[in-house]
């Protein structure tokens, strides 16, 4: 049993709500099959819930391609935009969110993707429109991406509560980080493939949402 009762929830999005981590990964390794290179988890462990950048950089450089992080993207977004528009919800994240907001818990989205593509991946999906606040990448108060809490604080405040109340969903090493740096709590649904390690100070660590007890943590 939780022995904290938490007020708000604050949600990454990719791999946690929403099944778009295998767009980027399909597309990325499209992209780098032109050099006869291949995208797995000892490389992708290191890039996931990192700004765009970043991860395009460690990619180029791992994986030893002929062109910078920047030209990479520009050829990943528009395979990417495609694939955006038909991704399916993860197991447990729809239930999740109707039951905090049946039970008037402040909920906001803190995702590492542009406010473009969160529009484009979450078109299908009519139960976006139950969070308080969408805090993405492009808002002016996130000035640097996970692992800073940045992102986290920003939510926190825009749902006008203090962080230390706030409990975040991640999926991603560097989003457990970046939340424990904004003094919120972290409870984390890492893929399958990853290694377990990097969640050993989690609050809770879970293999989907439904196996979340919200009664125990708000």
């Amino acid at each position: 049993m939780n022995s904290k009762k938490y007020q708000a929830a604050l949600f990454d999005m990719d791999g946690l709500l929403l099944d778009s981590e295998s767009v980027y990964t399909n597309v990325t390794q499209h992209i780098v099959s032109e050099w006869g290179k291949t995208f797995d988890w000892e490389v992708k462990q290191h890039m996931i819930g990192r700004a765009s950048i970043d991860s395009a950089r460690f990619l180029v450089k791992t994986l030893d391609l002929p062109i910078t992080g920047e030209e990479y993207l520009e050829r990943r977004d528009p395979m990417l935009e495609e694939g955006f528009k038909s991704v399916p919800a993860l197991l447990g994240a729809e239930a999740l969110i109707r039951e905090l907001h049946s039970k008037n818990i402040p909920i906001s989205v803190a995702t590492s993707s542009s406010r473009f593509f969160f529009n484009l991946k979450t078109a299908p999906h009519d139960w976006f429109s139950l969070f308080n606040a969408v805090v993405t990448s492009s808002h002016p108060e996130v000035k640097n991406a996970k692992p800073a809490p940045d992102i986290f604080l920003t939510a926190a405040k825009t749902l006008g509560m203090d962080p230390s109340d706030c409990l975040v969903f991640e999926d991603a090493p560097s989003g457990l980080t970046a939340a424990h740096a904004a003094g919120a709590g972290c409870v984390c649904v890492p893929d399958v493939m990853m290694p377990k390690a990097p969640y050993s100070n989690a609050e809770l660590v879970i293999s989907n949402l439904t196996e979340f007890n919200a009664s125990e943590w708000f």
